[in-house]
């Protein structure tokens, strides 16, 4: 239904159009498609290149989402933080309460 339009549809719906501008819309649309269908036909007849996919990771996900935990690279160290009540919480820094 996406591929459609129906979706697209009913939220234009949601709000009147003026008959002008719809069909200034229809027209772009339809340039758009024309536009598209001889790009694709370019494209089967070897006059432009095939357009190019985006790179993936080794594993076969997504780019950007980076290596899920548990899988693959270690987990960074976290920082070691003081126990609450202890000299080096409190900032005392010779190891004496006074």
């Amino acid at each position: 239904m996406q591929r459609e339009g129906v979706f697209r549809e009913m939220k234009q719906r949601r709000a009147y159009e003026k008959p002008s501008e719809r069909k200034t819309r229809e027209k772009a649309e339809a340039v758009r498609r024309m536009r598209k269908a001889a790009r694709k036909q370019a494209q089967r007849e070897g006059l432009l290149p095939a357009p190019k996919r985006p790179a993936r990771d080794a594993r076969g996900g997504r780019p950007g989402f980076g290596a899920r935990p548990g899988f693959g690279a270690p987990p960074r160290p976290r920082p070691v933080t003081a126990a609450p009540g202890s000299p080096e919480a409190i900032g005392d820094t010779t190891g004496t309460l006074t």
